[in-house]
């Protein structure tokens, strides 16, 4: 008996295969975006770390310029303690907006990124339903092609089982002719 059946399931089969591949890729491309989202949110905190040391390293370089100042030139002395307050005030305003402006942008990041993972989540959730659905589908397709290859298959080996029988009976009857002519 052939197996007519053997290439369409197979078929299907590989139909199925690239249709959860799809998903799957789908799946690891979110994955991917999450994690350079992650990133993207740590590269700010490490970026505020750099600025924020840079600016205290300025603050210190100013300080030190002032202590030269005050080393070098006689009658200073003194004298440049309210600049050096007024130096700090100035550097503690900067950094605690620099920190501000920092964990504002962190935060509109965070907040971003939370809703863009709520709705890719819900994006998946009800992707991964409608491939459900057709995979169920695509299985019930299948099951339906194959029961009709199957009877087909049938039809055709009763056709060639009457086909045999047909042309045995014509050999016999051809036989029987011959037969009867030769005697």
């Amino acid at each position: 008996m052939v197996d007519y059946t053997t290439p369409v399931t197979t078929t299907f089969e590989l139909q199925r295969k690239s249709i959860e591949q799809s998903q799957d890729a789908l799946q690891k491309g979110v994955e991917f975006q999450q994690r350079f989202n992650d990133a993207l949110v740590d590269g700010i905190e490490s970026s505020e770390t750099a600025q924020r040391r840079t600016v205290e390293l300025q603050q210190q370089a100013l300080h030190d310029t002032l202590d030269a100042v005050e080393a070098n030139v006689p009658g200073t002395e003194g004298q440049l303690d309210e600049l050096r307050e007024t130096v700090d005030e100035q550097y503690e305003m900067l950094l605690e907006n620099h920190a501000e402006a920092f964990e504002t942008l962190a935060a509109e990041f965070e907040e971003g990124i939370a809703t863009y993972d709520e709705m890719t989540g819900d994006y998946l959730d009800a992707l991964e339903e409608q491939v459900d659905l057709l995979l169920e589908a695509h299985e019930d397709l299948e099951a339906q092609s194959v029961e009709a290859v199957e009877e087909l298959g049938d039809q055709v080996e009763d056709l060639q089982d009457q086909a045999e029988e047909m042309q045995a009976q014509m050999q016999e009857v051809s036989e029987q002719a011959v037969e009867a002519v030769e005697a």
